[in-house]
């Protein structure tokens, strides 16, 4: 649905309109002498929705294959329903390849699962990336959260060339654009996009102040969510949304489960600013030894949320491999 047009759904019998004006949503009669008005299927996002009216949401995380088999994703993706609002769709995270997010999230929504795709710089320009959104947005996705991406000399394909035309906040401000009617280069749409916006951002970035200055920009540029890098402790994300002053963004907080005692020293190796305190390190060697990992897991996941929930307007958890335990951990941590 184009944004600030109206679209009708059928509820007991009478007609119900949907208006987006911006991130706010009304819901309006659509009869007319006694006889419904023409209808359009609804399609506004139950995470905007949400998160425009400051619900507390949780949003997943799912990686597409490397080819065509979705049987082992559609089965992950339904460990998540009715548990998450939304699950985000990666873009061949660390540079591997793999299935287009596109073709998955349309896939998922297809299956009553509303998904959030991930848009990379990496690998097109300012160009295919408006293309892209339109397209998505034409196939009924409206969940955006863009990134730079990592390089590909990290990757499976070293030898590919990197873009990077945009930066993550130059990439919002082109989605924005699209959201109101012109391109990034100032020329009018046929038909107007609805989209929602969100962008990442790193509460324990080794430079502070830069990632600061740079989730301002995205905020500014047009972000509405932001999930954060994984959290294991809730005085560097209050220190973080206390200097960044959101100014009603919704912050999901990320969460990383510890599946054993070597994903600790994993985290620290491979995701600058995540630090997982000493002492849930030492919490998780005593449990694998003990042969108590997945219940320490829980237990740690559940703590953490617990610490922080308070801090956020929801969740974002990247379960990599533990979706089954999602709904412990959530109901364990007072959440849900």
């Amino acid at each position: 649905m184009s944004h600030g047009q109206r679209g009708h759904r059928e509820t007991r019998g009478r007609s119900f309109g949907v208006i987006a004006r911006g991130y706010d949503f009304q819901a309006v009669d659509a009869r007319k002498g006694g006889r419904a008005l023409s209808v359009l299927p609804p399609m506004i996002p139950g995470l905007a929705a949400k998160i425009a009216a400051r619900q507390f949401v949780i949003t997943g995380e799912l990686t597409p294959p490397k080819g065509t088999d979705l049987s082992k994703l559609f089965a992950t993706a339904e460990l998540l329903r009715g548990v998450a609002d939304a699950v985000n769709v990666t873009e061949s995270p660390r540079a591997r390849m793999s299935m287009d997010a596109r073709a998955v999230s349309w896939l998922l929504q297809e299956r009553g699962i509303e998904a959030v795709v991930q848009i990379t710089s990496r690998d097109r320009n300012r160009i295919a990336v408006q293309a892209d959104l339109l397209g998505a947005a034409a196939m009924g996705l409206r969940n955006f959260v863009f990134m730079g991406g990592d390089s590909p000399a990290g990757g499976d394909h070293p030898d590919a060339k990197p873009v990077f035309d945009l930066t993550a906040s130059g990439l919002l401000a082109a989605a924005e654009a699209l959201r109101n009617g012109k391109d990034f280069a100032g020329n009018a749409l046929t038909g107007t996009p609805d989209l929602f916006l969100g962008a990442t951002c790193n509460p324990g970035a080794p430079n502070f102040d830069a990632e600061v200055e740079n989730t301002r920009r995205k905020i500014d540029a047009g972000a509405r969510m932001l999930q954060t890098q994984a959290v294991f402790e809730p005085a560097s994300l209050r220190r973080f949304i206390d200097v960044v002053k959101p100014d009603g963004v919704a912050i999901l907080a990320g969460i990383i489960p510890l599946k054993s005692e070597r994903t600790a020293p994993w985290l620290h190796a491979n995701l600058p600013g995540v630090v997982v305190p000493p002492d849930m390190v030492a919490a998780m060697q005593n449990a694998g030894a003990a042969g108590r990992a997945a219940q320490e897991c829980v237990a740690l996941a559940a703590r953490v949320i617990g610490d922080i929930k308070d801090l956020c307007q929801g969740l974002h958890i990247m379960a990599i491999g533990l979706e089954a335990e999602v709904p412990t951990i959530l109901r364990a941590a007072g959440v849900r």
